[in-house]
C-alpha cells in the first residue's frame, strides 16, 4: 500500500500533456463515451451523492467561470491555460472565496439533485 507522501510525489512528477496526446485521449473518451457500459456509468453516478472532491472541483470551475471572459471557449488551449494563470495571478484569493460560497450551495442542493435524478428514473419505468 502505497503512503499519501508517495502518492502525492508521483502526482507532482506527472508531466504535462502534449497537444498530440490531449488529442489522442479526446478521440478515445469520445469514442468511449457512445459506449453502452459507460452510459450506464453516467446514469449511476447521477444517482449518488458527490463527494467533497468532485463537489470542490465544481464549486471552482463554477467560480473560475465568473472571471473568464465570454469568448474562453473560442480560444485555443494555449490561450485558455495563459487566462486561467492569469485569473489565478489576479484573482486567486476571490475565486478561492467564492469556489467556498458555491460548494456551500451545491453542498446544500445535492440532495434534492439526487431526489429528481431518482424520481426522473421511477417515471421512466
Amino acid at each position: 500500500m502505497k503512503t499519501f507522501k508517495e502518492l502525492y510525489s508521483e502526482a507532482k512528477a506527472k508531466k504535462v500533456m502534449s497537444k498530440s496526446a490531449r488529442k489522442a485521449a479526446g478521440r478515445r473518451m469520445a469514442k468511449m463515451a457512445k459506449s453502452g457500459g459507460f452510459q450506464m456509468k453516467k446514469k449511476k453516478a447521477e444517482l449518488r451523492m458527490r463527494d467533497v472532491g468532485k463537489l470542490m472541483k465544481s464549486a471552482k470551475t463554477k467560480a473560475m467561470n465568473q472571471y473568464r471572459p465570454d469568448d474562453y471557449k473560442d480560444k485555443t488551449p494555449e490561450q485558455r491555460a495563459v487566462i486561467d494563470q492569469k485569473i489565478q495571478t489576479n484573482f486567486g484569493a476571490r475565486v478561492d472565496k467564492a469556489s467556498k460560497g458555491i460548494f456551500k450551495k451545491l453542498k446544500k442542493g445535492e440532495a434534492a439533485r439526487v431526489k429528481a435524478a431518482r424520481d426522473a428514473l421511477k417515471g421512466s419505468n
